[in-house]
């Protein structure tokens, strides 16, 4: 896709966004199985995925731990933004690697320090480029990503989640 190609996709949504701004509100919404063992499967799609414990937390390994699925969501997310505004600010990207890693420390998730944070405590986001595009050029390109990043920013700035529950299957007693 060259900039010309992306510029004439997005201009009528943004044009729609602009006119009908309720219109860009779109839920995004994703769905599991509880599974056998301690697991979950997950469609993704085109795929189904089956996420479980970690090895750190007793998982067996054969499972995907739903940290690795944030990190990969993080990468495919990054990767896409980036792609994407090289495109619009004309970066030539002749490749390309996204990583990111990041840092748990198992004591919380498994309650044993009650001061040690459930969750990851620190995420490294790189991009090894392959291209001849001058250093401020750059600049600009990793920053519109961050800006850009719908996962990037959601990790950055928490929205506020609510979780609630129904009972299924069971029949109310007097």
């Amino acid at each position: 896709m060259n900039v010309e190609e992306l510029r004439a996709r997005q201009a009528p949504l943004k044009e729609q966004y602009r006119q009908e701004p309720e219109t860009a509100l779109i839920t995004l919404k994703a769905q599991g199985q509880i599974g056998a063992g301690v697991t979950c499967r997950i469609e993704t799609g085109r795929t189904l995925v089956e996420a479980g414990l970690h090895p750190a937390t007793g998982g067996d390994g054969l499972s995907l731990c739903s940290g690795d699925l944030l990190l990969e969501a993080l990468v495919a997310c990054a990767g896409v933004t980036l792609n994407a505004v090289a495109t619009a600010i004309e970066v030539e990207l002749r490749s390309g690697t996204v990583r990111a890693e990041g840092d748990l420390d198992f004591r919380g998730t498994l309650g044993i320090d009650r001061e040690v944070p459930v969750g990851f405590q620190r995420i490294r986001l790189h991009f090894d480029l392959d291209t001849d595009a001058p250093a401020d050029k750059l600049a600009t390109l990793i920053r519109l990503t961050e800006r850009y990043c719908v996962v990037y920013q959601t990790l950055r700035q928490s929205p506020e989640i609510v979780v609630g529950y129904d009972v299924i299957g069971r029949q109310n007693a007097p």
